[in-house]
């Protein structure tokens, strides 16, 4: 005896499946009520493969008959101006198609397919094939030679310029600081766009012993 029949000769157990399969929403206990056992014995029951198949095959004969009515609703939505409705649509039926393929062939390709099946390709056909092939293609501009010493030269100059471009850069931005730092503390600026080392030692001794004031207070 096959398990679907040891199923069929259990009414509760069919009585279950088909709550669960044509009632989803319903909880354990709910179906347990109407079967007349416990929800312990649901539960058991759902453990068992063949019973799980059981109420998944009834559920898709459900599934299926819910379908046309879906579709139906589906092709009012369409007819109404529904976009989405109208590609499920005709996604469905098959006369809507996705993929799209697009070749693109090489010239020689091209020349491959405009000579008819039934004609042999001579040797100089190839040549010729292969002379339209090359004409199809840009000439490369001339190769620019260059002199490799004044070449080494001039990229010596451009990178010496940027290092001393980055010191600038780097000496500017110690030269705002320090000013933010001078005007926090009140100290005047230094006097003169060029100071002296020695001015600058001391602009900044005084910044700091300021800076040192300030927080002792």
């Amino acid at each position: 005896m096959d398990e679907v029949t040891k199923l069929k000769k259990k009414p509760s157990k069919v009585l279950a499946v088909d709550l669960l399969a044509y009632y989803p929403k319903l909880s354990l206990q709910q179906v347990a009520d109407k079967v007349g056992v416990s929800k312990a014995c649901i539960e058991k029951w759902k453990q068992d493969p063949n019973f799980v198949d059981a109420v998944y095959d009834k559920y898709m004969v459900s599934f299926g008959l819910e379908i046309p009515q879906v579709l139906d609703s589906m092709i009012r939505e369409a007819k109404a101006g529904n976009v989405q409705a109208g590609r499920l649509v005709l996604e469905h039926s098959g006369k809507l198609v996705k993929n799209i393929n697009v070749t693109v062939d090489s010239p020689f390709e091209k020349f491959l397919k405009a000579v008819p099946d039934a004609e042999i390709i001579e040797d100089e056909d190839i040549i010729d094939a292969v002379e339209i092939v090359d004409a199809s293609f840009e000439q490369l501009p001339p190769r620019k030679v260059e002199d490799q010493k004044e070449r080494t030269r001039n990229e010596t100059i451009a990178t010496k310029e940027l290092i001393k471009k980055a010191e600038r850069n780097a000496k500017q931005k110690n030269w705002y600081r320090w000013r933010v730092r001078a005007k926090k503390v009140g100290v005047e600026p230094l006097k003169g766009r060029r100071p002296t080392p020695a001015q600058r030692q001391e602009w900044e001794k005084s910044i700091m012993e300021a800076e040192r004031l300030a927080d002792s207070e």
